[in-house]
């Protein structure tokens, strides 16, 4: 009898040596739904965030340092113009895209990326306009992870507007974890800011002397993903771990979530970073993983095409090949399945579609968008 990995590896081959119509009639089964996986481009660069426009456009941003358009059924070849000079090393680049909750008025969207200066780069949050057939205009940096620093390591980053239309940016500690527990610093962070890049008044460390007002929580490692619940309104994290001890949290205000002193991970080098799980005043992750699954991109499905996967918090799993269905029951972890497990490379983010549907990018220098439908 063949090994279910030999299996695997078998049907993954099949399914990326396929042609795209033969590929879009295979059924796939999860518990709760059969779907299909339908390709609509495999010819992006390192492709990092999307963001769906209003007509149903799509925006991708690619690591590199471009801003791509998919539309009518396929990526144009043309990437948008005025989009800011990155520092596309190592993890850093073109990251993170998000429409600003007014956009249709507006016009304003926001992205994050790895910015250059004086000592390195820093994880920047800009906004910009976006106008049909003019690219980006009036690009206007209102956020910098300061201290620079050199290093292609631990950028973050996602991006999320809550329901005041307030920011949430994730900023990695850049590789230097015990900027994670200093409030002086904003790497190892997530911020929270108006949408001019100003700070709320009711921050958490607003008024408090040596600290960085923009500080919303802390104790953070790499946290690639983040996703606002479409009920509760609370917003969950995912960030990477060393060796093991990813995690999936549940954002509070002023809340150390313990990276480094606490952590379910070890160094690289298997050597000890911490030998506390867990620590008084520190939250504990609601889901931890060991081994490490890399998760990246977060997002709560409220669709009808899939009923089963209603209410399902999905994110895409760097070292797994494969996408993670997670099940929770309010603020508590229930379940997870892996879908589409050594079909895809390094899945770098998951979006639901104004269609219903579920849009994953991977992460590989021909990485592809995919789409997920209904058997």
């Amino acid at each position: 009898m063949p090994r279910r990995r030999d299996l695997l590896f078998t049907t993954a081959a099949a399914l990326l040596a396929a042609p795209a119509i033969a590929r879009a009639q295979m059924v796939l089964r999860s518990a709760k739904a059969s779907y299909r996986v339908v390709t609509l481009a495999q010819d992006l660069e390192q492709p990092w965030g999307m963001a769906f426009l209003p007509d149903g456009r799509l925006l991708i941003t690619e690591r590199p340092g471009r801003l791509r358009v998919f539309a009518n059924g396929r990526l144009e070849r043309a990437p948008i113009g005025g989009v800011p000079r990155v520092v596309a090393s190592g993890q850093g680049g073109l990251l993170d895209i998000c429409l600003h909750p007014r956009f249709v008025e507006n016009r304003t969207l926001c992205l994050t990326y790895s910015g250059p200066g004086e000592g390195g780069a820093a994880t920047v949050l800009a906004r910009a306009e976006f106008r049909d057939g003019g690219g980006l205009r009036n690009v206007q940096p209102i956020f910098e992870a300061l201290p620079r620093t050199s290093g292609g390591l631990h950028f973050g980053s996602r991006i999320v507007f809550d329901r005041a239309g307030l920011i949430y940016v994730t900023a990695g500690e850049r590789y230097q974890m015990q900027r994670a527990q200093r409030l002086d610093d904003l790497g190892g962070k997530v911020v929270r800011l108006r949408d001019d890049g100003s700070v709320p008044s009711d921050n958490p460390f607003v008024g408090r002397a040596g600290v960085r007002p923009e500080i919303f929580s802390y104790g953070h490692r790499n946290p690639q993903g983040m996703a606002m619940h479409p009920t509760t309104g609370r917003i969950w994290l995912t960030e990477h771990g060393p060796r093991g001890g990813d995690e999936l949290n549940l954002l509070k205000a002023g809340a150390n979530y313990g990276w480094p002193l606490a952590t379910h991970g070890v160094d690289y080098s298997g050597a000890v970073i911490s030998p506390n799980k867990s620590l008084p005043g520190m939250e504990d992750p609601v889901r931890f993983w060991v081994p490490s699954i890399s998760p990246s991109g977060l997002a709560f499905y409220t669709g009808d095409r899939f009923p089963g996967w209603k209410g399902s918090l999905f994110t895409g799993a760097l070292s797994n090949n494969a996408l993670f269905r997670i099940e929770l029951d309010g603020e508590r972890y229930v379940s997870e399945e892996r879908l589409l497990v050594d079909l895809l490379p390094y899945i770098r983010d998951v979006r639901q579609g104004p269609d219903g549907l579920i849009y994953v990018v991977t992460h590989t220098d021909s990485g592809g968008l995919y789409r997920l439908e209904p058997a």
